[in-house]
C-alpha cells in the first residue's frame, strides 16, 4: 500500500523526491479506532527520521488521519492527512461530497473527523463498502464493482463528488473515475498537491 501511495503521489509531483515509509510497528491495516490507537506510536516514531532527512512536508497516508494532530504538534514541517486533504479538495471544487470507505467500523472515525474539520454541512454521507482494507488493496473486478455501486449510491444521496475513503483505493482511481458519473477524489493525490502548495507558500 505504501508503494501504491508513493506511485500516485509521483503522478502528481513527478519532479519531487517522494519517500515512502511504512509503519511496521502498527497493525497491517487500520480499520477502526483501536487500530488507529495501536498505530500511533509507530507513526510518531518516524518523525525524527523525517527531520534527519530534512523533508519539506509529511503526508500521513491513512484516511483516518491517524496521529495527524500529534504529528503536527511535533514535526519540523507541515503534516497533511489524506482524509483532510480530500475533504478540502472537494470543497475547493465547490461541491458537496460523499465518502466511500471500507468497513462500518471506520465510519464513526471518519464522521468524527469531518465534524471536527468543519465539513459536516458539506458531506452527504459516509458509506461503508463492506470490503476490508487489504481486500481493497488487492483490487480486482469484485472490488471495482462494489466500490462503483457505492459511488453511484453516494450520488443518489446528493453527493456532487465522491471521496475515496482508504489509501488502498488510490491505485483504483482511474477505473473508478471511468465508471463514475461524478468527480472522484483520491486523498493521496490531493495531499501531494496540497503539500506542494504548502511548501511553496510558507
Amino acid at each position: 500500500m505504501t508503494d501504491s501511495a508513493v506511485a500516485s503521489a509521483r503522478q502528481v509531483l513527478p519532479q519531487a523526491q517522494i519517500l515512502g515509509w511504512t509503519n511496521s510497528d502498527g497493525p497491517p491495516a487500520i480499520q477502526g479506532p483501536q487500530d488507529g490507537d495501536d498505530a500511533l506510536p509507530g507513526v510518531l516514531s518516524l518523525l525524527p527520521r523525517a527531520r534527519d532527512e530534512a523533508v519539506d512536508a509529511i503526508v500521513i497516508a491513512c484516511f483516518d488521519d491517524t496521529g495527524l494532530a500529534q504529528a503536527r504538534a511535533a514535526a519540523h514541517c507541515p503534516v497533511i492527512g489524506i482524509g483532510q486533504a480530500a475533504f478540502h479538495m472537494a470543497l475547493l471544487r465547490g461541491q458537496s461530497f460523499g465518502v466511500v470507505t471500507t468497513l462500518s467500523v471506520s465510519v464513526p472515525v471518519i464522521e468524527g473527523n469531518i465534524r471536527r474539520y468543519g465539513f459536516a454541512d458539506h458531506c452527504a454521507g459516509v458509506r461503508p463498502s463492506g470490503l476490508p482494507v487489504l481486500e481493497v488493496e488487492d483490487g480486482g473486478p469484485h472490488v471495482l464493482s462494489v466500490l462503483s455501486d457505492e459511488i453511484n449510491a453516494a450520488q443518489t444521496q446528493g453527493a456532487q463528488s465522491v471521496v475515496l475513503g482508504c489509501s488502498g483505493m488510490t491505485a483504483l482511481l482511474p477505473p473508478l473515475q471511468e465508471r463514475a458519473g461524478l468527480p472522484v477524489i483520491d486523498g493521496v493525490r490531493a495531499a501531494a498537491a496540497l503539500a506542494q502548495a504548502m511548501v511553496l507558500t510558507r
